[in-house]
């Protein structure tokens, strides 16, 4: 048989050495996980913030579009769900409900009457936080501001946002 000895200043890991080893290879996989799952935690709470912004943002411009052209604005809801109601006449008559229904802000839009046209405006919005207050009577809104503050919240970030809007006057 052939075997190799080892001579005396040949040496293999010792227990101890083998230990260190384990125990540095351990504390690198640790530290490089950690730092995985906060970034991937940083990532996700960026892009749930983005949806908020984007959901106010969204909810905002439509709504404002809408208080700009209207004539008769009712902030006063006629039903649970009924969050605001506006009204204009142009060549046609208009008549806009927003509602929010667990989460979501949706407008239906009524021409002469006709059969309404619903969709969805936003996601993720607050109730609680959500508002739309104006301090004119229905009909006269001149020279008086609606302030409009909407909230999103996805994940555990939150956006809020206030829009002042002044509305034309009626004619």
């Amino acid at each position: 048989m052939n075997m190799k000895r080892l001579h005396k200043d040949q040496r293999g890991l010792t227990i101890i050495e083998l230990l260190v080893l384990i125990v540095l290879t351990g504390l690198i996989t640790a530290a490089v996980t950690t730092t995985f799952f906060q970034v991937f935690d940083m990532n996700t709470r960026t892009a749930n913030h983005m949806s908020a912004v984007s959901q106010v943002q969204q909810a905002g411009k439509i709504v404002s579009e809408d208080i700009l052209e209207a004539q008769e604005i009712d902030d006063s809801p006629s039903g649970p769900e009924e969050f605001l109601k506006l009204g204009w006449n142009s060549t046609e008559t208009h008549e806009i409900i927003y509602t929010l229904e667990d989460g979501e802000l949706w407008r239906s839009e009524s021409i002469n009457e006709g059969v309404p046209e619903t969709t969805r405006v936003a996601e993720y919005i607050d109730s609680d936080q959500t508002s739309c207050v104006c301090n004119c009577n229905p009909c006269d809104c001149a020279g008086k501001v609606l302030i409009f503050t909407v909230t999103a919240t996805v994940g555990e970030e939150s956006e809020t946002r206030i829009y002042r809007v002044q509305p034309r006057s009626g004619t």
